[in-house]
């Protein structure tokens, strides 16, 4: 089967970044910062998106590129005879169909919500009335079901129209249009009558609620954050670099994914602070935040309906850049175990899809299943599964994989991730990646552990 490649790096920087970008950086992180001492955190952040988050992506990418195949096939080719590194890459691939599970529901109420800020659904409704709007949405099965199924529908036929004429011809102009979206969204944000007070709150170092949270509990919200921003440990980013030349070196190259991961996550908060602050809204974190809070400061704001309806498409392109991501992973994983062409992948991997996300899209009516607290549904089984385990597991035996003599090794890992012009990785650095990555990692999977709400 002849390798497929990128037809320009800017396609793989965004697509990369896309698939990065995700809901997270925008339901989650500016929540965090706020309750972590804002510019505090956001310092801590970025700091040890440096020291785990590049590390890991550059690992993940230099196994795809060396061994030009997906998670599911790079340990094959790059493993010692004998071992067991590949067992992996069937975890990842279970792991990817689990994403799916809840991620085509999540990428469909934003498609859902795009549709009815353009039909001015929410004209004349309170606080309340829009809240009822998004749990309606949740308990009509049908209406689950559609949005959920288009998304599959969408992700697939991307995909099968090949990585260049189907996956980046849609993935560079959407995520172009991502980045354009956010910075109008922000600059709107900032001129309402709260956008100083809401900024000063968001990104001004808070010493107060530091002390309040605590600096080791910030410290380690900081670590998680720049954590899963990045999405590794999964094989999409490994698969990205399968589609790669040696032109570019790795470092540089994940450094620039960052940025733009970092950019997103950060403007974000400069929409969510200044636009709650102006309408006395909390922010919060999850689906609240975009479903009932944004939804309301949109209801509440002049032109909201136009506003409301960009800022469903800034999350419309957040999402789908991430099931593309995820889709073109499960179809590479796929092919790489049957030899089936890509629209005979496409068609299996889209059925198979659609009928393990029937759990998530059918969860809050049909089938009803709390896996933990009350009020818990199959997503949070599935974003466990993922979040929690998958993701953290997978980044330590890649970065096991890399560092030691048992597996990959250091120097091979080098020589790829040094292949091409750009940021090297200096021999000082060798401690960061082989010790400081995987304790951090494994930090950051004990702490989920601990602190997750089983109950």
């Amino acid at each position: 089967m002849k390798r497929e490649n990128f037809k320009s790096r800017l396609g793989f920087i965004l697509i990369s970044a896309g698939c990065a970008i995700g809901i997270g950086n925008v339901w989650k992180f500016p929540y965090v910062a706020g309750r972590n001492g804002g510019g505090i955190f956001v310092l801590f952040y970025l700091l040890f998106l440096v020291m785990v988050g590049a590390p890991a992506l550059t690992m993940e990418f230099a196994v795809g590129r060396a061994s030009r195949k997906s998670v599911l096939g790079c340990y094959q080719e790059l493993e010692p005879k004998g071992s067991k590194w590949h067992l992996h890459g069937y975890a990842a691939l279970f792991g990817n169909y689990v994403i799916m599970m809840f991620y085509t529901t999540v990428a469909g109420w934003m498609i859902s919500y795009f549709y009815r800020f353009l039909a001015n659904d929410f004209y004349g409704l309170d606080t309340e009335g829009v809240s009822e709007k998004f749990s309606n949405m949740l308990a009509d099965p049908r209406e689950m079901l559609f949005w959920m199924a288009l998304i599959v529908i969408l992700g697939f036929l991307i995909c099968s129209m090949g990585l260049q004429n189907g996956v980046e011809k849609i993935s560079k102009p959407m995520m172009i249009g991502l980045l354009g979206l956010i910075v109008i969204l922000a600059v709107n944000s900032m001129m309402l009558p709260g956008g100083a007070e809401g900024i000063k709150f968001y990104l001004v170092p808070n010493w107060e609620q530091v002390k309040k949270v605590g600096l080791l509990n910030v410290i380690i919200a900081a670590m998680n954050q720049a954590f899963f921003t990045l999405s590794v440990g999964m094989g999409g980013m490994a698969i990205f670099g399968s589609y790669i030349g040696k032109e570019r070196s790795l470092l540089g190259e994940s450094v620039n994914i960052i940025v733009l991961d970092t950019f997103v996550a950060v403007v974000a908060g400069m929409i969510m602070f200044p636009a709650c602050d102006t309408y006395n809204l909390e922010v919060t974190a999850g689906p609240s935040l975009l479903f009932d809070t944004m939804a309301s400061v949109f209801n509440h704001m002049q032109g909201g309906r136009w506003w409301g309806a960009l800022f469903f498409l800034f999350m419309v392109f957040a999402a789908m850049s991430t099931v593309f991501g995820v889709c073109e992973n499960l179809l590479a994983m796929i092919r790489e175990l049957t030899g089936w062409s890509r629209p005979v992948g496409c068609i299996a991997c889209g059925i198979g899809t659609f009928l393990v996300a029937l759990t998530t899209a059918l969860g809050y009516s049909l089938i009803r299943f709390q896996p933990f607290a009350k009020g818990t549904a199959w997503l949070d089984l599935w974003d466990f599964i993922v979040s929690n385990n998958a993701m953290p597991l997978g980044s330590l035996i890649l970065a096991l994989f890399c560092c030691t003599r048992r597996g990959w090794g250091w120097n091979n890992f080098l020589q790829e991730a040094n292949a091409g012009k750009g940021l090297k990785i200096k021999a000082w650095m060798k401690p960061l990646f082989c010790y400081f990555v995987p304790v951090g990692i494994l930090f950051i999977y004990i702490y989920g552990m601990f602190t997750f709400p089983w109950h």
